[in-house]
Formats: C-alpha cells, structure tokens, sequence
C-alpha cells in the first residue's frame, strides 16, 4: 500500500531502501540517540543489519501484526513510522512508533505521515485505537500527537528501554470515533485554520 498527500507519501519499506536509511540514520544520529529504542543488557540482540531488519519488519507485516512505512518528502526517504504490535479480536488497536532525519524536520512531515497512517489503520487496517507512547522529554513527537489533537491517556514508568536505560513515556490515543471525518482531513483542516 501506498499512501500520499502533498510531498509526503509512506511505502513499504524495502531492501532498496538501504543506502537511504543508513545516511539518513548517520546524518542524524546523535538527534535521534536520545530517543532510539535500545536491547537492555542480557537479552537476546536486534536484527544486526538492515537486511535483517528489513526480513523481521517484512515478516511482521505478512503475519498482520505490523505496518512497516517509510517517509518519503518529494520522493526522498526521510524517515520510517511503524504500525507495531497489530492485536484483533476484540481489541482492535495497534501502536505507533517513527523517526525522522533532522533534515525534514519542523516542516510537517511527521504529523501528515501519522494521519495518514491512523486513516489507513482505521479503514482497510479495520482498527478502532491507536496509541502512541512518547518520552516526556520528546518536545518534538509531543508536538506531532498535539498537531493531531490526539487525548493524553497516561503516563508509563520506565515503559521501554530508550538510550540505554527503561524510560518514562507519555501514553497518548485516538479512536476511529473521535475523527470520521478522518484524521488526515481534521489536520489539514487544523492547518488551513492557522492561516
């Protein structure tokens, strides 16, 4: 699936993607280090290259428990946004997770991206809430959710291991209910409101 609006357009990740996502992640580095997941000590590593990764993340996506996008500005990889751990049944909701080369950001790349993201999760994805977990910290994805005008849900202590140690993050959520509009509509909205 491919999804657009303006210069920005989310894709399958790829093995083409390689050469992109390793200079984007080099070019960048110590602006996402703060906010890069990390293995806590004694457990089993992550994928070690991209290949590998790119298999766990294809894998993943064939059993339906993820959506694994890039972030594409006027057809240039800028980052990469995952719909992760995908739950049915009577549940129906999925996480959120992204980063984004400090090259695109403050332009609105990330909040377009995660409103067309939840708008496909909650059409042909069929879920009904999505979550996002951000560190209090993160003044820049704290701004992405409030963009959206996604509701703070709560607060987790130490919710994932970030940097190299168990971090607090700010639980925020949104439900097909709370935009029929659609997400992607409501922010475009928001923008045209500003001007």
């Amino acid at each position: 699936m491919v999804l657009t609006s303006g210069d920005v357009r989310l894709r399958p990740i790829e093995m083409r993607d390689a050469a992109a996502w390793r200079a984007a992640r080099e070019r960048s580095a110590e602006w996402l280090r703060p906010w890069d997941a990390t293995v806590p000590p004694g457990n089993a590593a992550r994928p070690a290259g991209f290949r590998a990764v790119v298999r766990t993340l294809r894998g993943h996506a064939r059993a339906g428990t993820a959506y694994p996008f890039v972030v594409e500005v006027g057809g240039a990889f800028a980052g990469q946004l995952s719909v992760n751990n995908i739950v049915r049944g009577s549940a129906q909701f999925a996480s959120v997770g992204y980063w984004l080369d400090r090259v695109y950001a403050g332009r609105g790349v990330m909040p377009r991206a995660l409103a067309m993201a939840i708008d496909h999760c909650f059409g042909a994805g069929e879920l009904h809430r999505i979550e996002v977990a951000i560190r209090p910290e993160n003044s820049n994805s704290l701004r992405v959710v409030e963009k959206l005008g996604l509701r703070e849900i709560g607060y987790a202590p130490r919710f994932l291991h970030i940097d190299g140690a168990w971090r607090d993050h700010r639980l925020y959520a949104v439900t097909v209910e709370e935009c029929p509009e659609g997400m992607l509509v409501r922010y475009l909205r928001s923008l045209e409101s500003q001007e």
